[in-house]
């Protein structure tokens, strides 16, 4: 890959027309990843039924994901990026006409959800070169803390909110104003400028081998996918009851379930702001080990005292640790990653550490059926404390 002739960095004007469209496609999916599980278990009240859709929209991370990052390397990355959204967009729209026509059923729901994290591997991981080449090194740091600035803010923050008005108003709203969010986003991703790309000599299998190998090969790379994987099924069990616990234990209504996740916006931002400076001082292990130690916690929390006052803090804390973390590995893969191999070694990495997320959104369901859904909330914290003391040496060595 030949890399990018134009200015580097955060202040560029190129960065920040990739920034708006972050912004604006996230503020869509914001809404979406509210009103989709949500729309599922007002509409179902099944746990089996919100499982299976978690599951859905997680299940491309595993199957998708990694050929997804092959041919992304072989791709000019704005043009990915730009179709990815345009597809997302058709799909949403159709999603939207389903649910004001009463005709999303589980399976419809689960179809969708399928198509439209399919697209987000490629944008993704197309995304993730653009970062590194537009950013460039010395401000990759701070490129990172924006980026998951900007997801707060569009998909935790103002997302939920705009859920929680439309719907109220009709569910259909909310899946309606997420593709126009793509659509808008697909318009700023077309101004960016093009990264230039040679051609790959190299065929797709040994790409396809490349990505995963690389990651085993390297000490860093593997305590971070070990890392991830668990957190990554822990957070997808307990995103999976999310709806379902706030809407028959803690007693909320409907229409403000997402207010719980605007709460964990609110943490994220300051997870994003305070990592950087805390790495600075402390060192980036210390700080990351403590991140998944806190996120833990608050899982245990959350679903062990089913009072609304405390599951306020713990879904601040949620937020807090997991931008925290979510900031300094991706700083480290980054650094640890050729920026020729940058979108099959992401997306590699996405397969081994979110492809398994399927597994926690599949087994919540079912361990609260035979349980509670405050038990899925304490199993996942407990695994995740587990997973940050058995990794604090390993990470501080590497």
């Amino acid at each position: 890959m030949e890399r990018s002739t134009g200015a580097q960095g955060v202040h560029t004007p190129a960065f920040r027309l990739l920034t708006g469209a972050w912004i604006t496609s996230l503020v869509g999916d914001g809404v979406r990843t509210v009103a989709l599980p949500l729309y599922t278990a007002v509409s179902t009240r099944s746990p089996l039924a919100a499982s299976a859709v978690a599951v859905a929209v997680v299940l491309p991370w595993l199957l998708v994901a990694l050929p997804a990052g092959v041919l992304v390397d072989r791709w000019r990355p704005r043009l990915v990026v730009a179709v990815a959204h345009a597809f997302r967009a058709l799909v949403t729209a159709l999603l939207a006409w389903a649910v004001f026509t009463d005709r999303a059923g589980v399976v419809v729901l689960c179809a969708i959800g399928f198509l439209l994290t399919s697209a987000e591997t490629f944008a993704d991981s197309a995304s993730q070169v653009l970062l590194v080449e537009l950013a460039g090194p010395a401000d990759l740091e701070v490129a990172n803390s924006r980026f998951v600035t900007a997801e707060t803010l569009g998909m935790d923050l103002v997302g939920p909110l705009a859920a929680s008005l439309l719907f109220w108003w009709h569910p259909a709203a909310c899946f309606a104003l997420d593709a126009l969010t793509f659509v808008v986003a697909g318009a700023l991703v077309a101004r960016v400028p093009e990264v230039a790309r040679q051609p790959e000599p190299q065929a797709l299998r040994g790409q396809f081998t490349e990505g995963v190998a690389f990651l085993f090969r390297d000490p860093g790379l593997r305590v971070l996918v070990l890392s991830v994987g668990i957190t990554a099924v822990c957070a997808a069990a307990v995103n999976a009851m999310l709806a379902l616990y706030s809407i028959t234990v803690l007693g909320l209504p409907e229409e403000w379930v997402p207010w719980l996740v605007v709460v964990m916006s609110l943490g994220a931002l300051s997870g994003a702001r305070l990592s950087p400076r805390l790495a600075a001082r402390l060192g980036g292990a210390p700080v990351m080990v403590g991140a998944l130690a806190l996120l833990g916690v608050a899982f245990a929390v959350f679903g062990g005292v089913p009072w609304l006052p405390v599951a306020v803090v713990a879904a601040f804390c949620f937020g807090l640790a997991s931008a925290g973390w979510n900031v300094l590995s991706a700083t480290r893969r980054q650094r640890l990653t050729p920026v020729p191999m940058m979108g099959r070694v992401t997306s590699a990495y996405r397969v081994l550490a979110w492809g398994l997320s399927p597994i926690g959104a599949g087994l919540a369901g079912p361990l609260a059926a035979a349980t509670t859904l405050g038990v899925v909330y304490l199993v996942a914290g407990g695994a995740v404390v587990l997973t940050a003391v058995a990794i604090a040496r390993p990470l501080a060595r590497t």
